[in-house]
């Protein structure tokens, strides 16, 4: 018999302090520490999902919209958003809140795919997606379309001709110098 999970049933929620040690340059807190709590979310989620040690294979869209200062409480949302064979798509919300004042921010989203291993690393079938609500239904096809695009964008890559003329000539809309080399094969 075929197991299943509700989306619930994978949330995972994270809290941090954001230290001076987590902070770059410029005194905000580095994207690569975000980064890296993201991806420990990720795996947390996966795994509690589908009850398996989980591996990432893949990390979508990932925009920082707003800097995270030191001192600020950082929360990490995460969920399985869509199931396949063996993979996972797990959807994270990342905001920051000032804790004196408690003004949140939104600072990212991103999509983590990620994918159960059995003890030898074999790939292992995931639970069946049990899906809720609307907002669960929304975010399962949004996933799809994130996949198809996914999948077009590589066949665009392996098709399109580099080399053609029309490909060098179009260069010039964009803010790039081409060299004499290339000039004298346009």
């Amino acid at each position: 018999m075929e197991t299943a999970n509700t989306v619930k049933a994978s949330k995972i929620t994270l809290s941090e302090l954001m230290l001076p040690s987590h902070s770059n340059f410029s005194g905000k807190i580095h994207g690569g520490y975000l980064l890296k709590l993201m991806d420990q979310i990720a795996f947390a989620c996966a795994s509690k999902y589908s009850g398996c040690y989980c591996v990432t294979a893949s990390v979508d869209t990932v925009d920082f919209l707003n800097p995270v200062e030191i001192g600020e409480l950082v929360t990490l949302k995460a969920s399985v958003n869509y199931v396949g064979k063996t993979s996972m798509v797990v959807g994270i919300r990342v905001t920051s809140e000032h804790i004196q004042t408690g003004i949140k921010k939104h600072c990212n989203s991103s999509y983590f795919t990620m994918v159960a291993k059995d003890e030898s690393g074999n790939n292992v079938k995931v639970p069946k997606l049990i899906i809720s609500n609307m907002e669960e239904v929304r975010r399962f096809y949004d996933s799809i379309n994130r996949i198809e695009n996914k999948k077009k964008y590589k066949e665009l890559e392996m098709t399109f001709d580099y080399h053609s003329e029309d490909a060098l000539n179009n260069l010039k809309n964009y803010n790039v110098e081409i060299s004499e080399k290339l000039t004298n094969n346009i």
